[in-house]
């Protein structure tokens, strides 16, 4: 069994800064690219930021400049470090890894439980 596991939301003002985590744990093979998506209230969940597992990063416009993704494969882990927070970036957020955990197959998409940012204006 694989799980995810997100750390690090919470409550900022406008222009502050938060740093997410997520740790994959359990049978793990291998993992691919892994992302943050996040899911404002009456709205679609949407990518956030993506790395593959050589370290190639993407970005929607609305974030880049602003989130930088990470992730240390050794550990299996992500993070995503938000500056110049705005109350527009409020949503819950969410670590997808495309991940394999059985040799037999396949790879599938794996997803955390989410974690609250709440950008105050």
């Amino acid at each position: 069994q694989v799980q995810l596991v997100e750390s690090g939301g919470g409550l900022v003002q406008a222009g502050g800064s938060l740093r997410l985590s997520c740790a994959a744990s359990g049978r793990i093979i291998s993992i691919g690219a892994m992302a943050w998506y996040r899911q404002a209230p009456g709205k679609q969940r949407e990518l956030v930021a993506r790395i593959t597992s050589g370290g190639s990063t993407n970005y929607p416009d609305s974030v880049k400049g602003r989130f930088t993704i990470s992730r240390e494969n050794a550990k299996n882990t992500v993070s995503l470090q938000m500056n110049s927070l705005k109350p527009e970036d409020t949503a819950v957020y969410y670590c997808n890894a495309d991940l394999l955990s059985s040799i037999l197959g396949p790879r599938r998409d794996y997803w955390g439980q989410g974690t609250q940012v709440t950008v105050s204006s």
